[in-house]
């Protein structure tokens, strides 16, 4: 019941643009938080951004501050990634994550989400 789905991911190419989506539903809809994290083989699965649906408070790691843009649509149920001037370092699975517990910080590691979706590719090409 409780499903989150990205979508949007694909190849770009350096400096280019991709907008990933988020779908969730379930009964335990709208959540106290929503992220992103990506992950690449052998790398841990890092926080990429965050938003909390209620207030919009937003939080990126910083090597995509001023390059991406987390937003929300909470009418749809989804939480967007907007990435501009897309790098090669970028590449990777990008997943969605969800949690309703409150916490007083932005939640930043996987431990702390308790629904994540399958993920969707991002590729960019130099």
């Amino acid at each position: 019941q409780v499903q989150l789905v990205e979508s949007g991911g694909g190849l770009a190419q350096t400096g280019g643009s991709l907008r990933l989506s988020c779908a969730a539903s379930g009964p335990t809809f709208p959540y106290y938080i929503m992220a992103w994290f990506r992950q690449t083989p052998g790398k841990e699965r890092e926080f990429v951004s965050g938003i909390i649906q209620d207030s919009g408070r937003t939080a990126y790691v910083d090597s995509v501050k001023d390059r991406f843009t987390i937003s929300k649509d909470n009418a749809q149920n989804t939480m967007n990634l907007q990435m501009n001037n897309l790098k090669p370092e970028d590449t990777a699975v990008y997943y969605c994550a969800a949690d309703p517990l409150v916490r007083r910080d932005i939640a930043t590691t996987t431990g702390e989400y308790r629904y994540w979706g399958q993920g969707t590719q991002v590729t960019v090409s130099s």
